[in-house]
């Protein structure tokens, strides 16, 4: 599993774009010729590579009719990989995302014809590729103020890479605790050689911190010809203080009899074996019924820092919460209702949660009414944002609603604007956090650890759930159609 080279590009609002670095491997290209055969196809250089790909994601500026190949229903792109056109034939595969003004790419060695096509599940750089760029994701975004410390950390990229992917290798995709420019490197005559994320040795008392994650992305439009949408998406990251210079841990995910079963899961380099039945169970093909229930077994070799050990993503039966949103114009005034449901499944305690209800393009509230049946409702200080505080909890009943009536002032230039938010086209956003608790129900415990070492380690555990793009649109109004996509 190797890369035959990686971009990371900048993209502001005047749709053109600018590589910042470009690392290419050739040994690895020389391979991926070798493989692939009579289907091989060069990675052009960096500029007809970034015009390329700011074509197939759509990034270009420019207006341009119906293209079939990148605007036909059979092809709505799914899982951020692209096939690029170039003068001597279709790039493939380029595992390529879009974040905070930035566009993460790669290019996976593929270590066989590529005519036909692979499946994706079968091509082990894909998922090294998405853990690499997500690894510099993490980086880049780390304490990240101003242009000039963006152009520090991608001065700082070469280096990292040489560590962390060294000959186009990814050994380590956690860059934050690959740069060692401070800690020297391992003499040559020490007895036992460091593995390569690992920068130095643990002296103490064993511990293991295991911390799962899952964010819930939902888009509801409570519309009879619109199905709503909503998927988990999860992280596991990990901190094993152990000694030794390779101590060997084994990490078990588990799930309940009435669990969601785990997809698209991707791995840290450091995971040394690996059943198949793991990876076999994919949300991207809608043909696919593979559903493994776990336990679902990493036995890894840890880096020193932290970091994530699995990525995954599942679908769940139900979104935890379920809502409806009308606002429609009535004389002067605008009426408006919100109703929220709690799933019972869902543990009933939370550390925060509230519903933010924004109004764009129009000028700031001059007058409101409203009836709430729980909670409280606040005003933004701008007078374009109502925030209904929920709270920790909801009611028994664990149904709440909003309704009320509000008008707006003439339109200026300090209002918030939103080019999809026209007319009565409106949403709803959620916000919440709930401890110790998991929507697919995946947990691990003291008895799901081992640690092959001396001494009894200190294993603590905690998972949490947070809301990500949890939208509840007008119901009353036009609203833009999301499909799911395989993207963290």
């Amino acid at each position: 599993m190797a890369l035959r080279g990686l971009w990371l590009i900048s993209h502001g609002q005047d749709a053109r774009g600018n590589v910042l670095f470009s690392r290419r491997y050739p040994t690895v290209e020389t391979r991926a010729k070798r493989f692939n055969g009579a289907s091989y196809v060069a990675v052009p250089e960096d500029g007809p590579f970034l015009k390329a790909l700011l074509f197939e994601l759509r990034l270009t500026g420019e207006e341009r009719g119906f293209v079939e190949r990148q605007d036909g229903c059979a092809r709505i792109n799914k899982t951020s990989v692209y096939a690029l056109q170039t003068e001597r034939g279709d790039l493939w595969p380029v595992v390529a995302f879009q974040k905070s003004g930035l566009i993460y790419a790669a290019v996976p060695l593929v270590t066989q014809s590529l005519n036909p096509r692979p499946a994706l599940v079968s091509i082990g750089g894909v998922s090294q590729a998405f853990a690499l760029l997500s690894g510099v994701l993490t980086f880049m975004n780390s304490s990240q103020k101003n242009e000039a410390e963006r152009n520090a950390k991608v001065g700082q990229l070469r280096n990292l890479l040489m560590q962390a992917c060294p000959l186009g290798t990814p050994l380590d995709t956690h860059l934050s605790g690959s740069l060692s420019e401070s800690s020297p490197l391992p003499p040559s005559s020490h007895p036992q050689k460091l593995p390569a994320w690992r920068t130095s040795a643990y002296k103490g008392k064993p511990q293991v911190n295991i911390c799962i994650v899952e964010k819930v992305k939902s888009v509801q439009y409570d519309k009879r010809d619109l199905a709503d949408m909503w998927q988990v998406y999860g992280a596991v990251s990990c901190k094993c203080d152990i000694e030794g210079t390779a101590p060997n841990v084994s990490i078990s995910l588990n799930l309940p009899a009435n669990g969601s079963p785990l997809q698209d899961i991707l791995v840290h380099p450091c995971v040394t074996s690996l059943d198949s039945a793991v990876l076999t169970s994919s949300s991207v093909d809608a043909m696919d019924d593979s559903a493994f229930s776990g336990p679902y077994k990493f036995p890894l070799t840890p880096p020193p820092d932290q970091f994530t050990l699995t990525y995954y993503t599942s679908q769940v039966p139900v979104p935890p919460i379920l809502g409806f949103y009308q606002l429609k114009e009535e004389e002067s005034q605008w009426k408006f209702a919100v109703q929220l449901k709690l799933h019972e499944s869902v543990k009933n305690t939370f550390e925060y949660c509230e519903a933010r209800i924004p109004f764009f393009n129009r000028g700031p509230i001059t007058h409101l009414e409203y009836k709430i049946t729980y909670g409280q409702l606040e005003v933004s200080k701008e007078k374009s944002l109502m925030v209904w505080v929920i709270g920790q909890k909801f009611p028994k009943s664990l149904e709440i609603s909003l309704t009320g009536t509000v008008a707006f002032g003439p339109v200026s230039q300090q209002q918030a604007v939103d080019p999809v938010c026209t007319g009565s086209t409106a949403y709803v956003k959620l916000y919440f956090r709930i401890l110790d608790f998991t929507l697919t129900g995946c947990y691990t415990d003291q008895h799901s650890i081992q640690v092959f070492t001396a001494g009894k380690p200190k294993i603590s555990t905690a998972r949490e759930v947070l809301s990500s793009d949890y939208y509840i649109w007008n119901s009353k109004a036009p609203a833009p159609v999301v499909y799911r996509t395989l993207l963290f």
